[in-house]
């Protein structure tokens, strides 16, 4: 009995041996062909653009190429649940932001992914602060001017949402304005955007690289951004607590992940491809008229920085109350 244990942990000691073997093979000879980017977000979003830039440069860092697949709809439920089911082996990867990764599990009555068990991080690229924009037609040229209108014309007034950080940012602007507003939603920014131009939603929190040209050609009007501070991108526009709505600070991230158990080596490499591209002054300063502040780090980091937004979207989703859908 004792010599058959003793073969029986022989063998699984092999078949670990050879496992681990073919995982290290594998990660040596990553990649081996083209690697496919998941987007939870249209062609033309702000999410869109900003990896198409840096795929550029990524494909040529790893020398295969690069696709990108844009899977929007059910607020990047799509996107990321399509990830999390793939093989973990760095072929597959999720490009995404606050709205699967924090927002999601507040917003949501049913989840079919996890944010954290369900993937690898692998590294952040940025920020993309947003900014409130109405349609010309409304008759407000600063957030007190449209507070002062909405709450002579309770119900007139309504937002569209293409993702999760413009339902949160309209609904904290409603609640902390004290403003009856009609959420509008839709599956991703630019279709969204393209009803405020046409009049047919009066206004929308929106990423600076989406919104921004179309309030350059006078199709919008742009009020406020909605960070604490005002950003460099948009120097001219006020904070939304400058502009006097009390506790709004909203900003949307940015960051690469895998499926769950990816090899450590394979991860490593992509993060040291990534940051490299990020972390270049000529790309940071390309991404900066993109509307993105780009900057990245460790895996583990994004790994802690996703748990602590997941905190505090739910403190973010709780204030404005939000109910899930």
């Amino acid at each position: 009995m004792l010599s058959s244990l003793i073969r029986a942990l022989r063998a699984a000691g092999a078949a670990a041996l050879c496992l681990a073997a073919a995982s290290a093979a594998q990660a040596d000879n990553y990649p081996s062909r083209n690697i496919t980017l998941v987007l939870p977000f249209a062609a033309g979003s702000g999410t869109d653009t900003t990896t198409r830039l840096i795929s550029q440069h990524l494909s040529q860092a790893l020398g295969v190429g690069i696709v990108i697949e844009n899977k929007a709809g059910a607020n990047g439920m799509i996107a990321a649940t399509f990830v999390a089911r793939a093989a973990p082996d760095g072929y597959t990867l999720l490009v995404t932001t606050n709205t699967t990764h924090s927002a999601n599990p507040y917003l949501l009555k049913s989840l079919t992914y996890d944010p954290v068990k369900d993937f690898t991080p692998i590294a952040r690229t940025g920020d993309l602060p947003f900014m409130l924009v109405v349609h010309p037609e409304v008759p407000a040229k600063t957030v007190g001017e449209l507070v002062a209108y909405g709450k002579a014309n309770p119900g007139k007034l309504s937002y569209a949402s293409g993702s999760s950080s413009a339902i949160v940012s309209g609904a904290t602007f409603a609640h902390n304005a004290g403003l009856d507003l009609l959420h509008v939603p839709y599956k991703s920014s630019p279709p969204a955007l393209n009803d405020v131009m046409g009049g047919r939603v009066s206004m929308m929190f929106v990423d600076i690289l989406t919104g921004l040209p179309h309030v350059n050609g006078n199709a919008l009007r742009a009020l406020a951004v909605t960070t604490k501070d005002r950003s460099p991108l948009v120097p001219n526009l006020p904070s939304m607590q400058e502009a006097g709505v009390p506790d709004f600070d909203i900003s949307s991230w940015q960051g690469y992940f895998g499926p769950a158990g990816m090899p450590k080596e394979i991860v490593t490499r992509l993060n040291t491809e990534i940051r490299k591209i990020v972390e270049k002054p000529e790309i940071k300063a390309q991404l900066a008229t993109l509307g993105m502040d780009a900057f990245s780090g460790t895996p583990e980091q994004l790994g802690t920085f996703v748990n602590e937004q997941l905190v505090l979207w739910e403190k973010l989703i709780t204030n404005a109350k939000i109910e899930k859908q």
